[in-house]
């Protein structure tokens, strides 16, 4: 029981530490192309997006434990409360700041983004494990 804890912990700091490299060094080169040299939003965009990230690996990690056969199923059940949970993420966000026109559809997408990665990821590992198994 120790070790599965262990297994699961270290695999989802692992990739909640990937997503958020990716997502960080993605969105300062955006910034850098568009002449952008320093990040306007400033630290509280770095935190909102830390919170994204976790709700990525969050649903990943429920997708891995979730008790159902077909892995397509199992990530549109996940996909839809914790997309609905960063739109809520975001509301919230509009209490301390004025959002941009564009918000609700930025994370749809950047979630969404996010969120397949993991998921293929996730689908991947799964469908390697299962071959090693089968070979056996």
């Amino acid at each position: 029981m120790k070790s599965m804890w262990k297994n699961w912990l270290r695999q989802s700091v692992f990739l909640y530490s990937v997503l958020y490299t990716v997502a960080t060094i993605f969105n300062s080169i955006l910034y850098l192309i568009n002449g952008y040299y320093e990040d306007p939003n400033g630290n509280w965009h770095e935190l909102d997006r830390a919170v994204i990230v976790l709700l990525v690996v969050l649903a990943f990690t429920i997708i891995k434990h979730l008790k159902v056969k077909k892995y397509l199923l199992k990530a549109v059940i996940v996909y839809i409360p914790t997309l609905l949970l960063a739109f809520a993420y975001v509301w919230m966000v509009g209490l301390r700041d004025t959002l941009a026109s564009s918000a609700y559809r930025d994370i749809f997408i950047n979630y969404t983004a996010g969120f397949a990665i993991a998921t293929v990821i996730g689908w991947i590992v799964r469908s390697v494990k299962t071959k090693k198994k089968t070979s056996v």
